[in-house]
């Protein structure tokens, strides 16, 4: 599976809880993750989704680390199946 559907299901699945799931542009600060995670009453998470097997960049995990440094829920999505967990964890924030 490409990283492509992977991130459409990701979309689908956080609509499907009531929440929105938009792409996460940050101009002049690389390395952001791809989606911020927004379910209803308050709960966020970052998800930074890449391809079966495959790891963030060095510049990524830098900055998936600041955000944790910060108290905020960050994820590496890279199987469909993990998808239901995330979720799950997003909202016992």
């Amino acid at each position: 599976m490409r990283e492509k559907q992977t991130e459409q299901k990701l979309v689908k699945a956080v609509k499907a809880e009531g929440g929105m799931c938009p792409k996460l542009v940050s101009p002049g600060t690389d390395g952001m993750p791809d989606r911020l995670v927004l379910l209803p009453d308050a709960h966020i998470g970052f998800v930074e989704v890449k391809a079966p097997g495959k790891e963030p960049g060095p510049l990524q995990v830098k900055r998936l680390g600041q955000l944790r440094d910060l108290g905020f829920q960050v994820f590496v999505l890279d199987d469909p199946e993990q998808i239901p967990g995330i979720l799950r964890e997003v909202r016992e924030d």
